[in-house]
C-alpha cells in the first residue's frame, strides 16, 4: 500500500523531459524515480548536504544513488590526473567534463531512474555550464552541448558570500585550488584576489540561469544544520510525506 502511494506521489510530478535532443533510446515514460540536484561552489556545504539528505531519505524508505562530477568510470581518473597539471584548455575542459557526466547518464543516472530510485547529485550540468561560459565558451554552443541532459525534479542552489568561501576553504584544505580559483582564466595572478573574483563570477552566472532554469535558491552562509532543514522541508512538500 505504502509502495503504491509512493508510486502516485512520484506520478504527479511533472512529465521527464530531456533539455534538448536527449539520450536516444531511452524511454522517458520508464524513468519513475525521482533526480534531486544540490549546486553551488566547493565549500558552500553541497556534499555535507547530500549526505544528510541520503541519511534522511533513506530512513523515509527510498532507494538512493548518488553521482557527482568526475565520477565516471570512462574519464574520472584521466581527468584527475590531468588536472593536476593545470594545463586544459578551455575547450578540452569542457569536453572532457561533458564526457564524465554523460556516461554518468547514461550508466547511472537513467538505470536508476528506471529503477525508481531517487538520484542525488551533488552538483549537475549547471556547474558545467557557468564554468565554461565564464570561461568564455559560446552559450549557445554550452546549451547545445548539454541538451542531452534530463531536467531535473528539483534543483538546489547553496548560495554563499565568496569571502567566506574563502574561509571554508583554508579551513577544509589550508590552500585554494588553482582551477576554483579560476586561476586558468587570467582574473589576477593573486590567487586570493582571482577566487574573490572567479567566485563572484560564477555566482552572477548562477542568478542568470537562475531565471532561466527556476532554481531554488538556498541560503548556505548559515549553519548546515539549518541549511538541511530547509532542504527536507522543500523536498518533503515535492514528494508528499512518506511516513
Amino acid at each position: 500500500m505504502e509502495n503504491q502511494t509512493l508510486m502516485a506521489r512520484k506520478s504527479a510530478l511533472p512529465p521527464k523531459r530531456f533539455y534538448g535532443r536527449g539520450l536516444p533510446g531511452v524511454g522517458l515514460k520508464t524513468l519513475q524515480g525521482m533526480l534531486i540536484v544540490i549546486e553551488g561552489p566547493d565549500g558552500a556545504g553541497r556534499s555535507t548536504q547530500v549526505e544528510f539528505l541520503k541519511a534522511w531519505l533513506e530512513s523515509k524508505g527510498h532507494a538512493i544513488v548518488d553521482v557527482g562530477l568526475r565520477r565516471s568510470n570512462l574519464v574520472s581518473k584521466k581527468l584527475g590526473e590531468i588536472l593536476q597539471g593545470n594545463v586544459l584548455n578551455p575547450v578540452t575542459f569542457s569536453l572532457f567534463y561533458a564526457t564524465d557526466f554523460a556516461d554518468q547518464l547514461e550508466n547511472i543516472i537513467i538505470p536508476a531512474l528506471k529503477a525508481g530510485f531517487v538520484v542525488l547529485a551533488d552538483r549537475y550540468i549547471y556547474t558545467l555550464m557557468a564554468r565554461d561560459i565564464v570561461r568564455g565558451a559560446d552559450r549557445s554552443w554550452v546549451e547545445s552541448l548539454y541538451g542531452m541532459a534530463l531536467v531535473p525534479d528539483a534543483v538546489f542552489y547553496l548560495k554563499i558570500n565568496p569571502k567566506q568561501l574563502v574561509e571554508r576553504n583554508f579551513m577544509k584544505n589550508a590552500t585554494l585550488n588553482f582551477w576554483e580559483s579560476g586561476m586558468d582564466v587570467g582574473l589576477s595572478r593573486d590567487m586570493f584576489d582571482s577566487f574573490i573574483r572567479y567566485q563572484k563570477l560564477m555566482q552572477a552566472e548562477f542568478m542568470r540561469m537562475h531565471g532561466v532554469y527556476g532554481f531554488n535558491i538556498v541560503d548556505a552562509n548559515r549553519s548546515a544544520r539549518r541549511v538541511s532543514m530547509e532542504l527536507q522541508a522543500k523536498i518533503e512538500s515535492l514528494m508528499g510525506d512518506v511516513d
